[in-house]
């Protein structure tokens, strides 16, 4: 009976320090984007400046609730919320473009049966194994032999085909037991037919926790509008707050946390979903 509730005691009193120390940050983001920029400083002036001290007055409450920095961000600056739909313009179209292509591939490769199936999907992987410093030549040519260099489509023609989508719907589709293809089958049903009306209801969570991951890596991005987009009007929102100065830490939380609304409300709209592909993701039938 005692032990019934000592082992979730054990676990709550392990998980919620690291819970705390991980939400720390956003927590303090949200709290000084509501400080005046003068209270910021205040706060922050000592940080860098000796090599003794690093102190900061890290302060849970503001002394005075401001909204000015959400004023500069929003109102005062156009040029954020320009470059806000700079991302979401080019981070639409990559998750709805690989969820579409890695659900169909998933599908050809997970229960479609053709000769060098295994080979064509390993190679297949290499490409997701190689790291963005190894593709970037050849994909800085390709984009400019076909002429998409500082436009959007350099970077979401890439982002469509990526394999990581590939890879992990593909779990799902194994998962699928192969008698529900079979009893399709002999009722006439077409490979179409079986891939809508039964894989996609199946795989459902496995699309959810793509399109979060996919989300969050896409709506970070830095290095790649860096490269291929030099026109600094068309890069996106994350590349304008890694140049924010340190002159304006009000204007970089604010525009923080503006930034991150998105990925905290696709996370909590797809919660359930996204835990229960992570959980599914390595299982296989």
């Amino acid at each position: 009976m005692i032990k019934g509730w000592v082992t979730p005691l054990l676990r709550s009193l392990l998980l919620i320090p690291i819970a705390a120390l991980l939400l720390m940050p956003v927590v303090l983001s949200v709290v000084n984007s509501f400080m005046t920029e003068r209270e910021i400083m205040a706060n922050y002036a000592m940080l860098g400046k000796t090599d003794t001290s690093l102190f900061v007055n890290l302060k849970w409450i503001p002394d005075w609730v401001s909204f000015q920095q959400y004023d500069n961000v929003l109102i005062a600056t156009p040029k954020f919320l320009y470059l806000f739909w700079n991302s979401v313009y080019m981070v639409v179209p990559i998750i709805i473009g690989q969820a579409l292509v890695a659900t169909l591939a998933a599908f050809a490769f997970g229960k479609l049966r053709f000769p060098g199936r295994e080979g064509l999907f390993l190679f297949y992987l290499m490409t997701m194994l190689m790291p963005f410093q190894v593709t970037l030549v050849p994909n800085y040519l390709m984009a400019d032999r076909l002429g998409l260099l500082n436009h959007p489509s350099s970077i979401i023609l890439p982002g469509v085909f990526g394999a990581f989508g590939v890879f992990l719907l593909r779990q799902f589709m194994l998962h699928i037991h192969s008698s529900y293809i079979e009893a399709a089958k002999m009722d006439g049903a077409g490979i179409l037919r079986i891939l809508v009306s039964i894989a996609l209801p199946m795989v459902k969570p496995g699309i959810a926790a793509l399109v979060v991951l996919l989300f969050v890596d896409y709506w970070n991005m830095v290095e790649q509008p860096l490269i291929f987009l030099q026109d600094a009007a068309m890069q996106p929102l994350s590349v304008f707050l890694s140049r924010i100065q340190e002159d304006a830490l009000g204007v970089s939380f604010a525009a923080s946390v503006v930034y991150m609304m998105p990925m905290v409300l696709l996370f909590l709209s797809a919660e359930r979903y996204f835990i229960e592909g992570i959980q599914l993701s390595g299982v296989k039938g």
